[in-house]
């Protein structure tokens, strides 16, 4: 299971930088698997089995640059991961206007080495704000695709689970119930799990 630690005092998940919060916590179904035949990316849906947002890598499994949308295709985040000789980058920029590319600097995932055999690192830096930068550690357990994130005082952000049935049977390991705090910018929450979802190249 993968969490996300705090290192310095935030907001709740940047909530203030962005308009994509509610006053009360939401679930939503996380499908990695694209809507778009023979593509690959990931499809979230609400509550009431409505598509909110999706990201569609029409190229290969694995792209570098990849965009999470709504259900409109207005790009919210363009991902974009940058190659180095040991870890890897992703980068997400915020996007604004109608333009892809068109977006600032948003926030940072740097995959570290792992810690043990069976546990790895990486560390999440957020840029919305310009008079501080705020960081999060995400650790993870090698093969696990579900995750928790946590504040700094280890407050429940958003946590992601294998998605059962109502009979309490498990679905595809492709398929999580992502629920999110109250508050919690739930944009950020969904670029992170999409970043997380490339690393394990899932999309």
């Amino acid at each position: 299971m993968a969490k996300v630690h705090s290192l310095v005092t935030t907001a709740p998940a940047d909530a203030a930088c962005s308009p994509y919060t509610a006053l009360k916590g939401e679930a939503f179904t996380v499908w990695m698997k694209s809507l778009v035949m023979q593509g690959y990316g990931c499809t979230v849906f609400n509550q009431k089995g409505e598509i909110v947002y999706r990201m569609d890598n029409y190229e290969k499994k694995g792209s570098r640059k990849v965009f999470l949308m709504d259900l409109r295709g207005k790009v919210i985040f363009t991902i974009i991961q940058r190659k180095l000789r040991v870890f890897g980058r992703w980068e997400g920029y915020k996007c604004a206007g109608s333009e892809a590319n068109d977006g600032k600097l948003w926030f940072r995932v740097k995959k570290g080495c792992p810690i043990f055999k069976k546990r790895s690192s990486c560390q999440v830096s957020v840029h919305c704000d310009k008079a501080q930068v705020r960081f999060f550690n995400i650790e993870s357990t090698a093969g696990q695709l579900e995750f928790s994130i946590l504040n700094r005082t280890g407050g429940l952000i958003a946590e992601g689970k294998r998605k059962q049935s109502s009979s309490g049977v498990y679905l595809g390991d492709d398929v999580l119930t992502l629920a999110v705090e109250p508050e919690v910018d739930h944009s950020l929450v969904v670029a992170l799990v999409a970043v997380y979802g490339s690393m394990h190249r899932r999309m």
